[in-house]
């Protein structure tokens, strides 16, 4: 039975993967057992929000790999001074994917490190050994919310709830709080970043875009990637497979360029303020 179809019918008590996927907003999911009689829309309830935290412990019943009290070690903290050294955080959006191991294998091949802002729901559907890899080897993971859906357009509950799933469904495969977030499209504001601050999360943007999401040629995510000043944020997106094909050019034309692989925490080197935006450069946007 797929995941999708249990995980449903244990939240839901209905099975299949049928509900829009609007359904699956922040919200809770607008699905009620039909009543014996009709009754007037008004008088329908809404089911309440899913608890991330429940909806880890329905997780961890149906996926036995996931085992809540064996949780990664990272390796031991680097000090790397980004002020003293040429270094770049390459960031990867949207998944994990069916390409993401390969990324890794060539990141790990390259001894390079990097920052991967994440889906929840993908997470969810992936299981635990992706982001669990990603912790062991030294990478940071930042919430990308639970749908990938933009912020600024949700009620102040809806960004709640797609930052608050991804915190819990992350938590619970690794033990570690996420501390980064990049909300979808870039779409931030006011409300968007007091939900962040409310989560510890700093708001992590970027000065270089590769738009691999748009031209899937990997000479062209290639030649994009490289355009780096020392302390830049590279975006790029671990679904495509031509970001995958591109990385091992990208990491030896930098490594040639004299350029260090670190995490976005590492770029700065300082703890970063919750709900704050960062876009690049070593320094917060605004100053």
């Amino acid at each position: 039975m797929r995941l999708c179809t249990v995980l449903l019918a244990l939240l839901l008590g209905a099975g299949g993967c049928a509900a829009p996927a609007a359904h699956l907003r922040s919200e809770g999911v607008p699905v009620s057992v039909a009543p014996a009689a009709p009754e007037p829309p008004a008088a329908r309830r809404r089911p309440p929000p899913i608890d991330p935290e429940k909806l880890a412990e329905k997780l961890a019943a149906i996926q036995p790999q996931w085992p809540v009290d064996r949780y990664p070690l990272p390796p031991a903290a680097r000090h790397i001074d980004c002020r003293r050294v040429k270094c770049v955080a390459l960031t990867y959006d949207d998944g994990p994917g069916g390409y993401t191991g390969q990324l890794l294998d060539i990141l790990a091949r390259h001894h390079a490190r990097a920052t991967f802002f994440v889906i929840g729901q993908k997470v969810a559907e992936d299981g635990p050994h992706t982001l669990r890899r990603m912790v062991t080897e030294g990478h940071e993971i930042g919430n990308h919310t639970w749908s990938h859906t933009q912020l600024t357009a949700l009620s102040d509950a809806g960004i709640k709830g797609e930052l608050g799933r991804a915190q819990g469904i992350v938590h619970h495969v690794t033990g570690r709080w996420m501390t980064l977030m990049r909300p979808p499209y870039g779409a931030t504001g006011r409300r968007v970043a007091d939900e962040a601050r409310r989560r510890g999360l700093a708001q992590i943007l970027w000065d270089v875009d590769t738009l691999d999401w748009r031209d899937r040629d990997s000479l062209i995510v290639t030649q994009r990637a490289v355009a780096v000043t020392p302390g830049s944020v590279v975006l790029m997106h671990d679904i495509h497979s031509t970001t995958v094909e591109a990385a091992t050019q990208v990491l030896d034309m930098l490594a040639l360029q004299g350029y260090t692989f670190v995490t976005v925490s590492e770029l700065y080197g300082k703890t970063l303020i919750p709900g704050k935006v960062y876009a690049g450069e070593a320094r917060s946007a605004g100053g």
